[in-house]
């Protein structure tokens, strides 16, 4: 307990010297489409149930709120609720307040509190961010099970650890100047200078500075002060592997929805030909827990630096049909909504502008998925499904009933089109886009 203490301590003096991320305050994620993605509740409430949810009144959590740019990300990107900020850092959290303050959300309350104590807010959270944290807590389990006893029931959290396998380098590198006695206080600009002056001095063939990018090279920008503390000099600093993050979901009740970055964690891909895999793989693989394909897939291609999820409580998420297996009569009854984060003042005047010039509407420009290629709607689809979507959630048949307003003619055969095939050609369309992540598509609603 009193080496816990001893490193608590020295966290929060590293994030009151250096509050994270050093973000300009004014600096708006207004255009930072993924981001504002991943932060929407809208966003893991429907890949957990495949139903959606509005994020109006509900109470989200900011766990180590540090700077307060990712509590500012996330009032962005769900309006209407209210954002509660903790970290350990009192000078993290006044500028956190400024920023908020700054941009004009009132909405919001922040505290100098650890996560460990969060009980002491008396309040339950529908959704917990807990970005870049977790991995410096002394007790990871603790952490997780603290977090789990202030989560509503079918409430969500997002957080990471660090991936041991792919920061193998900045651990041996972090072993190097602790031994040097480095980070047996708070490192600061002294530190710093000594870790840059050491690199500088080795020879580029050394492997430890050449595995860590220390190579000068034209064009190359030396690493900045917060990257140094940040990869070299962080205090507490722990990497995981996806069986260790799976015991410790499992010892706080918690059960993993998802890989934030899912489509960059697809097996199969990592081979030549992912539907001719040898033998060995192709009759395994079917048969495999999704950790045992999520740990394949580190110990083969550990590129990933954060091991990001999204996760809940045990057996609260709700049974759906995928997409790929509906019958006529589940699109038949189905409401086709279309992502928040497409609901905005700047694809509604692009919109305007594709109509005008008759040009395909680029909407990966407005919500550019990492994973998912770039993709433009043609300017017949973009007129009969975007804009109702703008307005209201949709019904199959009334995006049939438009299509067919829109474009009563087939172009080819110039032959009336009929509503069966447009039916087919929407569930078609809607398919990819949902697969997209760009429209949800809710069952028997």
């Amino acid at each position: 307990m009193e080496q816990n203490t001893e490193l608590f301590e020295k966290i929060r003096k590293q994030f009151d010297f250096g509050p994270y991320p050093r973000v300009p305050i004014e600096k708006t994620p207004e255009d930072e489409f993924e981001k504002l993605y991943l932060h929407n509740l809208t966003t893991a409430y429907y890949i957990r149930n495949r139903q959606f949810i509005s994020p109006e009144s509900k109470l989200i959590l900011d766990a180590g709120c540090g700077s307060g740019y990712k509590s500012l990300i996330l009032a962005h990107a769900n309006p209407g609720a209210k954002i509660v900020g903790v970290d350990i850092s009192e000078k993290s959290v006044e500028l956190a307040k400024l920023r908020l303050q700054h941009h004009g959300f009132n909405n919001v309350d922040f505290f100098t509190l650890s996560i460990e104590d969060l009980s002491e807010l008396n309040l339950q959270f529908d959704y917990i961010n807990c970005d870049e944290v977790l991995y410096l807590m002394p007790d990871v389990n603790k952490a997780l099970q603290v977090m789990t006893s202030v989560l509503k029931p079918n409430g969500i959290i997002r957080t990471n650890l660090h991936s041991s396998l792919q920061r193998f380098i900045y651990y041996r590198v972090q072993k190097l100047f602790q031994l040097m006695g480095l980070m047996d206080d708070n490192p600061e600009e002294m530190e710093i200078g000594i870790v840059r002056e050491i690199f500088d001095s080795l020879q580029d063939t050394v492997f430890l500075k050449n595995s860590a990018g220390e190579v000068e090279k034209p064009g190359k920008e030396p690493k900045t002060d917060e990257q140094i503390l940040a990869n070299y000099l962080l205090q507490g600093d722990k990497g995981y592997t996806i069986p260790e993050l799976f015991r410790a979901l499992e010892d706080a009740n918690l059960e993993l929805i998802s890989m934030t970055n899912y489509r960059q964690w697809d097996i199969k891909a990592l081979f030549k030909d992912p539907e001719n895999l040898p033998v060995f793989l192709s009759l395994s693989l079917p048969e495999a827990t999704i950790e045992e394909q999520l740990h394949l897939f580190e110990l083969l291609q550990p590129v990933h630096r954060l091991l990001d999820i999204w996760c809940g409580h045990q057996g609260e998420s709700q049974p759906f049909t995928p997409v790929s297996e509906w019958t006529d009569e589940d699109w038949q009854t189905a409401t086709v909504h279309i992502h928040p984060q497409l609901n905005t003042p700047q694809v509604e005047a692009e919109l305007k502008q594709c109509f005008q010039q008759l040009r395909p509407f680029s909407i990966s420009q407005f919500l550019p998925i990492t994973g998912v290629s770039p993709s433009a709607l043609d300017i017949t689809v973009t007129a009969c499904v975007i804009p109702p979507l703008l307005k209201s959630p949709q019904s199959l048949a009334s995006l049939v009933e438009r299509w067919l307003q829109v474009q009563p003619l087939n172009l080819e055969t110039l032959e009336p089109n009929e509503p069966e095939e447009i039916f087919k050609h929407l569930q078609s369309l809607l398919s990819g886009l949902e697969a997209s992540g760009y429209v949800m598509l809710v069952q028997g609603s």
